[in-house]
């Protein structure tokens, strides 16, 4: 009974040592993660990724040492600028392992090593700069804080991928006053933009007011130029228009009086029928206001035989009779000359329609926005070749608007 309990004792610590022996002699290490083993206390190799088996107890796995890149924030540390300020900077590093039996061998804590030549190195560079310099300046900053921690670190089998400045906190009473001359700064811009603003609209308003005034100058310019043109134009025609009135009425009388001759030849008058209508003209004398007294002339008869004797020749009977007169050649000659034939024509001068259109066109153009380039000024009316023939019976001009009468009969008269 005893010899059974002692062998099966024996055969449990058989197994319990063959169980240690298979752990000891078999160790996986995963992808990303790198181990060293050792063989009796010295290096011995670098496994990564695979199933490793170790010689028990003489092999053992000295540390695994994680190969990916690590991200590491270092509390914030406090750094004395050139101006003597004290910031509290924290910085952040990205590094990696490259050499694991390095990291394992060459330093004790790789971590705290990194954490302190950090500091040390960030205190170097931000000594030399100025505050203002060292809140503008991250860039510079971390490009010389690589450069350092990669060149101290490769040594330790480290390679150092960046370095970030996350904060830089000055102390309050720097922040207030860095506050109150932000503040400052831009309300001195706030004011200095206000200022331009109102500068750039009194500028603006002046140029419309100048722009405003030189067209309203413009406009009465043109206007009064205009105005004398119409007013020199309306006096010519006038003019030529009363000229060509008091033409048609001297025209006019003279036809009046000829028909009413060749009426009183036609008719042949006798004695009796002139002194009937001179009694008959007695009385239209008298009509006047300003007549008061009328005298019969005594010698009525001497006058009426004078007339009679003037206009007659006594008949077989003695009594006086109208004598055709014999025809004149002058009497048959065209009433009208060819001088004044263009006095009556009612076609509108060329150059007056165009003159009139141009003004037209002028007055209804938008005027120019302001700002903008201005447009050509077109020359004006009084520039324009207006040809007005002179008064006077030998140039007749061609653009007279009068209304002609209308002949009673053949234009030079019958």
């Amino acid at each position: 009974m005893d010899g059974a309990f002692a062998a099966l004792i024996l055969l449990l610590g058989l197994i319990a040592l063959g169980v240690v022996v298979v752990a000891k002699s078999v160790a996986l290490i995963p992808q990303a993660e790198a181990a060293v083993i050792e063989r009796l206390g010295r290096y011995s190799r670098t496994v990564s990724g695979q199933l490793t088996l170790l010689v028990p107890f003489i092999d053992r796995i000295r540390a695994r040492v994680d190969l990916r890149e690590r991200v590491v924030s270092f509390p914030p540390q406090p750094v004395i600028t050139e101006d003597n300020l004290t910031l509290n900077i924290d910085t952040v590093v990205y590094f990696q392992v490259t050499n694991p039996q390095a990291a394992v061998y060459a330093i004790s804590n790789y971590i705290v090593g990194v954490e302190q030549l950090a500091t040390t190195t960030l205190r170097n560079v931000v000594g030399g700069m100025t505050l203002e310099q060292t809140l503008t300046s991250r860039d510079q900053i971390n490009g010389q804080l690589r450069g350092v921690l990669d060149e101290a670190t490769g040594k330790w089998g480290l390679r150092v991928a960046r370095v970030e400045l996350r904060s830089i906190d000055p102390p309050p009473s720097i922040q207030e006053s860095m506050e109150k001359q932000m503040k400052a700064d831009r309300e001195k811009r706030a004011m200095i933009l206000t200022a331009e603003g109102v500068r750039e609209s009194s500028i603006k308003q002046a140029e419309g007011q100048k722009q405003s005034q030189i067209l309203a100058a413009e406009g009465a310019k043109q206007s009064a130029i205009l105005a004398a043109e119409a007013e020199r134009q309306s006096r010519i025609l006038r003019a030529q228009g009363e000229r060509a009135a008091q033409y048609l009425k001297a025209q006019g009388e003279a036809k009046a009086i000829e028909k009413t001759f060749k009426a009183i030849k036609a008719s042949r008058p006798t004695p009796e029928l002139l002194a009937y209508q001179y009694l008959q003209t007695l009385p239209e004398m008298a009509k006047g206001e300003a007549n008061k007294v009328w005298v019969v002339p005594s010698d009525f008869g001497t006058a009426l035989q004078g007339m009679t004797k003037l206009l007659g020749a006594p008949g077989d009977d003695g009594i006086y009779r109208y004598t055709p007169s014999p025809v004149d050649p002058a009497d048959t000659a065209p009433d009208d000359d060819e001088d004044v034939a263009d006095w009556f024509e009612t076609q509108t001068d060329p150059a007056i329609a165009r003159a009139v259109a141009k003004a037209e066109a002028e007055a209804r153009t938008p005027s120019p926005v302001l700002g903008a380039a201005p447009r050509p000024t077109p020359p004006p009316a009084y520039q324009q070749p207006i040809q007005i023939p002179p008064s006077g019976p030998q140039s007749p001009p061609s653009g007279s608007q009068f209304p002609q009468s209308p002949p009673s009969g053949p234009r030079h008269g019958s």
